[in-house]
């Protein structure tokens, strides 16, 4: 574990900086947030970052107590236990599977109250065993992902084991973690992720990203412009399915359990835009920084290392092309990462991963600590510490757990329409993501708003998720329905499917608290922006400053907007992030102006 992570969540005491507005180099920051509220953050975050770690101790070591809810479980041993016990303890595991979304992990040789007491060889083969014949019993299966001897005593050596157990929940088809891919042009964003999917090597000239590619100008020129899916899937046991060994995308959903969709991102500055509406659209559960070892932090790498900042998506880092360069050069990079992410405006914790312990504890403790920053060093020629990050990916759990989901299920149905397509033979297809209630095939929903405000009724035909069939479509799940013969041209990017019942909030002008990132003067009324609020993307004019005539870099403000095209459907509370040229700022929604309820379009009303 490197030292500097001990240092800053071993003590209680020790007192933690203020997460301020800052500029990451003048760019870039976090929002600002209470001494309060930040004390309390860093409080919890030191509180789970303990969780998992075998800490060594010239005292007994430990754990932080077991918690009753979570999908981590301690035991002591499990050696030749009765036949009531062995039921009382399969039941226990279907709920820790539950709350992990079908993962939980299991620590063996510890007390409930956390004290690592350890187990002999022949305790902890038998607990082992038992292990696996509860995990049989249930369905799932076990991985070992490291052993550690704890303090000897005089009866010999002793030691603890961390489990990951996995299995599919019955009523879905796979888990699912959405993650965003960052970086400067040519850092080898899409090279990397032609190699983790494809399973192949690259040659060293980008034969590994073509597959990646969705133009020929981004074959030409080897440089991303749109929003690309790829998938990497795991099976139960944690061994990488990819398409090295499955023709298509389907056979991969069939045998994975757990599926990381990445969201391959634009490097480029001219692309902006499009990266902007890949993070607060999609949703992503994380952000991976791609850097290339050679040129350091360059280009845009910095405004995207804050972008998810902003955003408040946690980010690892990769540093790639470690092949082209000397040792000296990979580590100098390393340290000029450090130094940023250490800046005030950052306030990350950098933790080099260099073997599969610290994968594993890296990937427990960055989904638990927001401070936490992962950096792996690879090359995707050489293949080198490439199993590292596969790794990462097989152990890293959800961000959400298994009750919120569930409320998020139990409201009315709202859908973000991302993508649009029209497929031969099928019709009007819409890409994106369910951000409450729940999809089923043969649903009734409405779509909108058009330029009027008005809305459309539609049907759902058919559902996909990664390409493959579903039935039901749940909250926080990605997917593309089609729509049969629905007119193409009455739908947009922005708009969303709900269901009848509900009555959306739309609106051309909102109010919303902002903090002004950069500017290069001043930021006064009738300044036009480009506004993104999730999936929407729209000008707006600045009507109104609040208290001030003009903001200048740094200032925060109510400030009241006006798109200028058409309405928008938004919600009290959602993060805002705009930008013109140098501009930026970030914020978050505060007050609505709807313009009254939301009406199904006269022509379908006279047809009825």
């Amino acid at each position: 574990m490197d030292a500097r992570v001990s240092d800053l969540f071993g003590s209680g005491n020790e007192p933690r900086p203020q997460q301020q507005l800052g500029a990451c180099n003048g760019k870039f920051g976090l929002g600002l947030a209470s001494k309060k509220a930040n004390a309390k953050a860093n409080k919890k975050a030191r509180a789970r970052f303990s969780r998992n770690n075998f800490r060594p101790s010239n005292n007994t070591p430990y754990l932080p107590p077991e918690a009753e809810e979570g999908n981590i479980e301690y035991k002591l041993k499990l050696v030749n236990p009765t036949q009531y016990r062995f039921e009382h303890l399969a039941t226990q595991m279907k709920w820790r599977l539950q709350e992990g979304k079908g993962e939980a992990v299991y620590q063996i040789g510890v007390e409930d109250n956390g004290m690592l007491v350890g187990l002999t060889e022949e305790d902890m083969r038998a607990s082992l065993k038992t292990l696996h014949l509860m995990a049989q019993k249930v369905g799932a299966d076990i991985t070992v992902l490291r052993q550690s001897e704890v303090d000897e005593d005089s009866d010999g050596p002793r030691s603890i084991a961390e489990v990951l157990i996995r299995k599919v929940p019955d009523d879905q088809q796979f888990l699912d973690l959405r993650v965003a891919v960052l970086g400067n042009v040519d850092s080898g964003k899409s090279t990397l992720l032609g190699v983790l999917t494809q399973g192949e090597l690259d040659n060293g000239r980008g034969r590994a990203r073509l597959n990646l590619f969705r133009h020929l100008h981004e074959i030409q020129t080897g440089r991303t412009s749109s929003i690309s899916f790829e998938i990497l899937g795991f099976n139960s046991k944690g061994e990488v399915v990819n398409y090295s060994e499955s023709r298509t995308a389907e056979e991969i959903c069939e045998s994975a359990s757990k599926m990381i969709t990445f969201i391959d991102l634009a490097g480029h500055h001219k692309y902006l835009k499009t990266t902007i509406f890949g993070l607060t659209s999609y949703c992503p559960d994380f952000a991976m920084l791609v850097v290339s070892a050679n040129t350091g932090i360059a280009g845009t790498t910095r405004e995207h290392l804050g972008l998810a900042m902003a955003l408040k998506v946690p980010i690892f880092i990769v540093i790639s092309k470690v092949d082209l360069c000397t040792r000296a050069t990979v580590e100098r990079t390393v340290r000029q990462l450090e130094r940023v992410l250490k800046q005030p405006g950052c306030n990350k914790v950098p933790m080099v991963v260099a073997n599969k312990d610290d994968a594993v504890t890296a990937a427990q403790q960055f989904a638990q600590s927001p401070n936490i920053t992962p950096i792996f060093t690879l090359s995707s020629v050489s293949g080198e510490s490439l199993d590292l990050l596969k790794v990462f990916f097989n152990i890293i759990p959800p961000l959400s757990n298994s009750k919120e989901q569930e409320e998020l299920m139990q409201q009315l149905t709202e859908f973000q329409v991302d993508e649009i397509y029209s497929v031969p033979e099928v019709g009007t297809v819409v890409g994106g993501t369910l951000y409450s209630g729940i999809c089923r095939e043969g649903d009734d929903l409405v779509v909108g708003p058009t330029d009027a405000g008005h809305f459309h009724k539609l049907t759902i035909g058919s559902i996909q998720r990664n390409r493959s069939a579903c039935r039901v479509l749940k909250a926080g799940q990605a997917a593309t329905l089609a729509l049969g013969e629905f007119d193409r041209s009455l739908l947009r990017k922005g708009m969303v499917m709900v269901s009848p019942e509900m009555d959306p909030t739309i609106c051309w002008t909102f109010e919303a608290e902002v903090v002004l990132l950069f500017h290069a003067k001043t930021f006064h009324k009738g300044f036009q922006v480009t506004v993104h609020i999730g999936n929407v993307r729209q000008t707006a004019i600045v009507e109104e400053l609040y208290g001030k005539e003009a903001l200048k870099t740094g200032e925060k403000a109510e400030v009241r907007f006006r798109f200028i095209k058409h309405p928008e459907y938004l919600k009290v509370g959602a993060k805002m992030l705009f930008r013109e040229g140098v501009t930026k700022g970030i914020g978050h929604v505060t007050k609505l102006q709807p313009i009254g309820q939301y009406k199904v379009s006269q022509r379908e009303e006279d047809g009825a």
